[in-house]
């Protein structure tokens, strides 16, 4: 799938202030957050394993950059083990979902929702919408909500309907899994070289034992990163398409501006970014 240059944003609100990761640049080292106070970064996926497929890298990246990076599961996965009851199914999953988290460097949070019987309704959403306002999110990461799963829907949804009722505060990026059979009609405004934390994501996936993370990993997120790194001229990366508030960079050949600029700076060819090392201004100073 190709997109005209033009269109692409190649990095949004959340992702601007670094240099890129092109064949030019190298991650930069992790800086301290001492002076400047940490994001808190928010993933939210309706299973154990969704958000560690589509973000996970990201993740990692900014939990390095000391910044603070929750996952939001909204089932523990209960009819994800065949043979096993919904609570031993649980127990097992939620296991693996925590030992990920280590892995990534992140925190894990359940919201309370079953495997298979996701509900999207007004007391639903009104749960869901004081659980992601109660972590003060800097930035949210979901699941596209074009999808060929129900869960995968209704926890897109949650995070809309929540987005809106803080009056998009915080930028929103939607994330891919398995796109093709599971995500449909993906179109990523964003993307993020993970290439040196591909490693870290593949350890925190093979955590889910119980889901084959081997297998994942082999015929899906591999080939997913490969492909998304092509497209920006990296070995490996995520893509996101990002909604409403987020910001595309300015940085020269993006393709995009900023308000205050007088003319676009591209087309130029894609690349791929970093997480920030600093809050966005409009949360800046905001206290916890």
């Amino acid at each position: 799938m190709s997109f005209p240059r033009s269109r692409r944003a190649f990095v949004g609100q959340s992702l601007a202030g670094l240099a890129g990761l092109g064949a030019e640049a190298d991650t930069p080292p992790a800086p301290s957050v001492s002076a400047a106070r940490a994001w808190n970064v928010i993933c939210v996926g309706a299973h154990p394993d969704d958000p560690e497929t589509g973000c996970g890298g990201t993740l990692a990246a900014y939990a390095e950059l000391g910044h603070r990076a929750t996952i939001i599961y909204l089932t523990r996965g209960e009819r994800g083990i065949a043979g096993k009851s919904l609570e031993e199914a649980a127990a097992i999953r939620t296991a693996e979902a925590e030992q990920a988290c280590r892995i990534l460097g992140v925190r894990p949070v359940f919201a309370g929702q079953i495997d298979g019987a996701t509900e999207l309704s007004g007391p639903r959403a009104t749960q869901f919408a004081a659980l992601l306002e109660a972590e003060k999110p800097d930035v949210v990461f979901a699941q596209w909500p074009l999808d060929t799963h129900p869960d995968h829907q209704v926890a897109a949804q949650l995070v809309l309907r929540a987005w809106l009722a803080a009056h998009r505060r915080f930028p929103l990026y939607f994330f891919e899994v398995n796109t093709g059979h599971q995500s449909l009609g993906f179109a990523p405004t964003d993307y993020v070289d993970v290439t040196s934390r591909r490693e870290k994501k593949k350890a925190a996936l093979l955590a889910h034992r119980s889901q084959h993370g081997d297998e994942i990993v082999r015929q899906h997120v591999q080939l997913m990163e490969d492909f998304r790194g092509r497209e920006v001229g990296v070995a490996a990366a995520e893509a996101f398409s990002a909604l409403g508030h987020a910001r595309p960079s300015s940085r020269p050949g993006s393709g995009c501006r900023q308000p205050g600029e007088s003319a676009r700076r591209g087309p130029g060819r894609p690349t791929a970014w970093t997480p920030p090392r600093t809050p966005p201004p409009s949360r800046a100073g905001t206290s916890r």
